[in-house]
């Protein structure tokens, strides 16, 4: 089961470029603009079987400061929290990791050492750490999410931005069924968890691009009535 994170940042491009690295990596991504929302996130995650497993926490939020969140979080709940913050001055990191923070990173980061320091913070809590699918090949077909390619006989295939969502979010649980529901919520957002014809469209394109033969597919499977699943 892929690893939940809640990323708390304000600014909408960055808070959208990492949360598709960390989906490429394998991990559950639940975003956050603001401190209120966030709280709310916790509140209801924490209190249930769902929970959060990693937090990553900028400090210039709209309707207040990352730190006071920090404090209210470390008060109740052994959840690991990254700090991302412009702010580089070192009374405030040694201040923030006193009070509870995992580590603190300096924005602008890169996303390999943002991962790292997320395993070492998920190592410290005892919580291990699979390695996410991120190939996949079958026949002539491969898929590479690292690199954003997906070939057939060695040739390029284009895929949509959507079509490449979807198909990435079944290779990292290849040979797992997947539900709709998940399907909806993870490519196009909560929002449309009813909107099951949006599946079935995206879905039929990508056998008519990937299948060697779209009406009877071997690798993008469905099953009836809980959702889709990619061949092994």
């Amino acid at each position: 089961m892929a690893l939940k994170v809640l990323l708390v940042e304000d600014d909408r491009e960055l808070r959208q470029t990492l949360k598709e690295a960390l989906k490429v990596e394998g991990y559950e991504v639940i975003t956050s603009a603001s401190s209120a929302d966030a709280a709310a996130v916790i509140r209801h995650r924490m209190g249930s079987d769902d929970h959060l497993d990693l937090l990553i926490l900028d400090l210039g939020l709209p309707d207040g400061d990352g730190s006071d969140l920090l404090r209210a979080v470390r008060g109740q709940f052994n959840i690991p929290i990254l700090i991302i913050s412009a702010r580089y001055d070192d009374e405030n990191k040694v201040r923030l990791l006193d009070e509870g923070a995992d580590d603190y990173l300096v924005k602008p980061f890169h996303i390999g050492e943002l991962l790292a320091r997320m395993r070492v913070a998920l190592r410290h809590r005892g919580t291990a750490i699979m390695a996410p699918q991120k190939q996949y090949a079958r026949g002539t077909l491969h898929v590479d999410l690292g690199k954003h390619a997906v070939t057939q006989a060695g040739e390029p295939v284009h895929l949509t931005p959507t079509e490449f969502k979807l198909l990435a979010r079944l290779v990292r649980q290849t040979g797992q069924v997947v539900t709709h529901r998940q399907l909806l919520v993870d490519v196009w957002g909560p929002d449309f968890v009813e909107h099951t014809h949006y599946l079935r469209l995206y879905m039929a394109q990508l056998r008519a691009k990937l299948e060697p033969n779209p009406t009877e597919p071997v690798m993008l499977l469905t099953e009836p009535g809980v959702g889709y699943c990619l061949a092994e």
